[in-house]
């Protein structure tokens, strides 16, 4: 096993509505998606962001397409018209997400890494 950060084998995105910030969790192998599945919880999603979190949190797993919906209620301190917070629209959640540590299978790291160096050949610059 080996301690990496989400951003090594997962991709992200959030966003808004109100109170409600939702993060997208792009998997970067199907062998990653069903590990984030078994141990992407919510508890350890809250204990990551420490107390921003007020309300549940969601998890939906999307098999279809490698993905899981991150649901976080009452995370954006009432919303983008009320909050004094600096990320008031939820944006940077995913960034942060991305920095939560995960124990994973050596196995792992690599096809996240075969992944990157795909995508950097096919899209790079």
């Amino acid at each position: 096993m080996k301690k990496v950060l989400l951003r090594d084998i997962a991709f992200s995105r959030s966003g808004d509505k109100g109170d409600v910030c939702n993060v997208g969790i792009m998997a970067k192998s199907k062998n990653i998606y069903n590990f984030l599945v078994k141990n992407l919880t919510p508890g350890k999603i809250k204990e990551h962001y420490k107390g921003m979190i007020k309300g549940n949190v969601e998890i939906y797993p999307m098999p279809n397409i490698d993905c899981i919906e991150v649901v976080l209620r009452r995370s954006l301190g009432g919303g983008a018209t009320c909050t004094l917070r600096f990320d008031q629209t939820g944006k940077s959640m995913c960034t942060a997400m991305l920095r939560m540590e995960m124990e994973v299978d050596e196995s792992l790291v690599k096809e996240a890494k075969k992944t990157d160096k795909e995508i950097q050949k096919k899209y790079g610059s």
